[in-house]
């Protein structure tokens, strides 16, 4: 059965405004996009605005006989329906946006036998379980389905997104034939200069781009990506930690902090290999202005900035309300300068105590300006267990991230607490000081005095055994194992000012974790530091 393939496509993209228009081998990318989609005959409609923005692309659409189709602003799933006007309920349709060249008539007509074979209401293909890079994504129902959901559903959010009342009456069945790629955390849609460039020069020299077969297009891909994508898979468990972006950082650290253009290639690697979040802070010197430079471009759509409040050093401890409301707010739109943006994605608190402080009035300021979408998500930054404990009897909180490293034999505790109040709501836990500033790295005796170890010899023999036995000596890589195999934590905190050290770290994040045999037998012999050789704020500035 050949499918009625719609082509959503706008002119007035937030990132890259008139994207679909950019030529890709001498042909706007919405018209590459439909006829690769019909190359195997389905029926292709772009499916656009009314808006006087949209009148230059509907002008080239017409120019390259390429159907569309004008409607409803607002209402995606009305203009999808009004668009099918005329098809029986039995129609097959897909559901295809004009930024996205790579799928093709074949890629269609494989997912319609899926979809037909398997009987279902509604078949996607995107993220991890296609296999397939991001952007050769789909969306096959029937024409009736999408009449159903228009009659029925009262949500804003179903009519902008098309399809999700389906997906919650009918449920949500996956595309898998190419599973076995691995290629998900590639990436071939165009949101901003840098996946438009790319994108482009796959098409250079090709005779014939509306028929150059998905699978070269991969291949392609895959060749040109070498050297950025390092991982097999998403390394989505590592948080990058952005201090070292910002000022000379860690107590082994001899380089310095990076340039701008180096901030920018770490950044935006991490992020090509899948990395979700980053992590900064106004107490982080510059590391806000580099990190919010690195995301220019469009960068900043493609991951979550946690940053947090500033330390309120400077707010007298007798302030009023008033004044700590006043502290506490210029943080937040000193951030938001910072960063180059107008909301901030997670906000922390640097300090918990700071949940209570001021009579309350710094959480509760924070909580305003999230009602008023100035913040979207809000958080602690810990110290310790008790903090945690405290953190997560407010509501707010969905963020917290504590410091945890192998020889940090504090946590048990909270571990139970953490998985009840993720049976109420959302929690998300980051550990940072998992190289404990590089510490554990290293055998200078003369850093680990500075750090208060006094078994410095027994610790240092210790963690080189153990690097032996699990991960060929690395050290690095076996204290990123020993925290990322801890079931209750999301996600790793890892600075980084080299190229290198992001290869290795991203390596690690996906390897296999450790199971509860091979963690219990860690620990058993572990050896007993101090609370001060575990909290970097009392070591020592020289050696002793």
């Amino acid at each position: 059965m050949k499918a009625a393939v719609l082509l959503q496509a706008r002119t007035n993209s937030s990132r890259l405004p008139g994207k679909v228009l950019l030529p890709i081998a001498g042909v706007p990318m919405v018209v590459l996009a439909a006829l690769r989609a019909g190359n195997t005959g389905h029926q292709v409609v772009v499916v656009t605005s009314r808006e006087s923005s949209d009148d230059l692309l509907c002008n080239e659409l017409e120019r390259w006989r390429v159907g569309c189709y004008r409607g409803d602003l607002e209402n995606t799933l009305k203009r999808c329906v009004d668009a099918l006007e005329g098809e029986a309920d039995q129609q097959v349709v897909v559901r295809l946006t004009g930024d996205n060249v790579f799928p093709d008539g074949g890629f269609i007509d494989s997912m319609i036998k899926d979809f037909e074979t398997r009987n279902v209401a509604y078949l996607c293909c995107g993220g991890e379980t296609s296999g397939l890079p991001y952007g050769v994504s789909a969306e096959v129902t029937r024409v009736g389905y999408l009449r159903e959901a228009h009659r029925e559903t009262k949500s804003f959010f179903d009519r902008e997104h098309v399809t999700p009342w389906i997906i919650a009456k009918y449920g949500r069945n996956y595309f898998e034939k190419y599973r076995n790629i691995g290629m998900a955390h590639y990436r071939c849609t165009v949101d901003t200069l840098d996946d438009y460039l790319l994108v482009a020069g796959l098409f250079v020299g090709s005779k014939s781009p509306k028929d150059l077969p998905l699978m070269s297009l991969i291949a392609q891909l895959e060749e040109i990506s070498k050297g950025n994508v390092v991982t097999n898979v998403p390394a989505t468990r590592l948080v990058l930690g952005t201090a070292q972006l910002g000022l000379p950082y860690g107590i082994a650290n001899t380089a310095g902090r990076p340039e701008q253009a180096l901030a920018n290639h770490l950044v935006r690697m991490a992020i090509t290999n899948g990395v979700q979040y980053l992590d900064t802070a106004r107490a982080y010197g510059d590391s806000e202005q580099v990190l919010g430079k690195a995301l220019a471009g469009g960068w900043s759509s493609r991951a979550t900035v946690i940053t947090k409040l500033s330390p309120l050093d400077d707010c007298p401890a007798d302030a009023s309300p008033d004044v700590a409301r006043v502290f506490a707010e210029r943080s937040v739109f000193q951030s938001c300068h910072a960063l180059n943006v107008s909301k901030l994605d997670v906000l922390m608190l640097h300090r918990a105590d700071h949940l209570t402080a001021w009579r309350g009035v710094v959480w509760d300021s924070l909580g305003k300006l999230k009602q008023r979408g100035v913040i979207c998500k809000l958080g602690v930054s810990v110290q310790s267990p008790e903090e945690v404990l405290e953190a997560l009897d407010f509501e707010g909180v969905s963020f917290i991230q504590l410091p945890f490293n192998i020889l940090d034999y504090r946590w048990d505790a909270v571990i139970d607490k953490v998985a009840l109040v993720r049976k109420e709501r959302p929690v998300v836990i980051h550990a940072r000081s998992a190289l404990l500033q590089g510490l554990l790295t290293t055998d200078q005796e003369g850093l680990w005095r500075r750090a208060k170890c006094s078994n410095a010899l027994q610790v240092i023999g210790w963690l080189r055994e153990l690097a032996r036995q699990y991960t060929n000596g690395d050290l690095a890589a076996l204290c990123l194992q020993f925290a990322l195999s801890q079931q209750w934590i999301d996600g790793v905190v890892i600075g980084v000012d080299t190229v290198e050290q992001l290869n290795a770290n991203l390596l690690n994040v996906v390897a296999d974790c450790w199971t509860e045999s091979q963690l219990n037998s860690v620990i058993e012999d572990r050896p007993r530091v101090s609370e001060e050789t575990l909290n970097p704020a009392t070591w020592s500035q020289a050696d002793d």
